[in-house]
């Protein structure tokens, strides 16, 4: 027995591979070409027109990955009543997604990573977020407000003390264009 052989007795039944996707085109249930006149379900080429719906918990479940997934972005801040009424309403503490009259408004109250750019990393979260949601759902977001809530330290470090003078004030980061509360 040649090694071809043992390759194709141990490799069962040679034909064609199923990878488990959709034929364009009918066939019978036998495998054979279908009929012109049977009736079988075959997939589109061509876009079919229609309306999507997409809930504020599928947003919110974007917009919580986007912002996880961003560089300097150490969690979502909030307080303890912030925190309990994020468990009531079933979303993350420090996210806001507000649907009134057609308009998606998103506020982000975070945590950021201690010595980085707070301008640059809101910048690309606003990035970040407006992408994912354009490509999920297919429309842009109306209104994004990030706002810092305070700076994550490395443990057991504290932070150096904040000297007058040094440093972007508040008036920097409004000018920078991004919607940093």
């Amino acid at each position: 027995m040649s090694s071809r052989e043992l390759i194709q007795q141990n490799a069962g039944p040679v034909g064609p591979e199923r990878g488990g996707m959709i034929p364009r085109t009918s066939a019978a249930p036998d495998g054979r070409p279908a009929a012109p006149d049977e009736d079988l379900p075959t997939v589109p080429d061509e876009p079919i027109p229609g309306r999507a719906l997409a809930t504020r918990r599928a947003v919110m479940d974007i917009v919580r990955a986007a912002t996880l997934g961003s560089y300097g972005v150490a969690g979502f801040a909030g307080g303890p009543i912030e925190r309990i009424l994020a468990f009531l309403e079933g979303r993350p503490p420090g996210l806001h997604v507000d649907v009134t009259d057609g308009a998606l408004a998103i506020r982000l109250d975070l945590r950021v990573a201690y010595g980085l750019p707070v301008a640059e990393v809101a910048r690309q979260l606003d990035s970040a977020i407006r992408y994912g949601i354009r490509r999920a759902v297919g429309r842009e977001v109306d209104r994004l407000t990030i706002r810092v809530g305070g700076l994550d330290t490395p443990p057991g470090t504290a932070p150096p003390a904040r000297h007058p003078g040094a440093g972007p004030g508040s008036s920097d980061l409004a000018d920078s264009g991004t919607d940093v509360a």
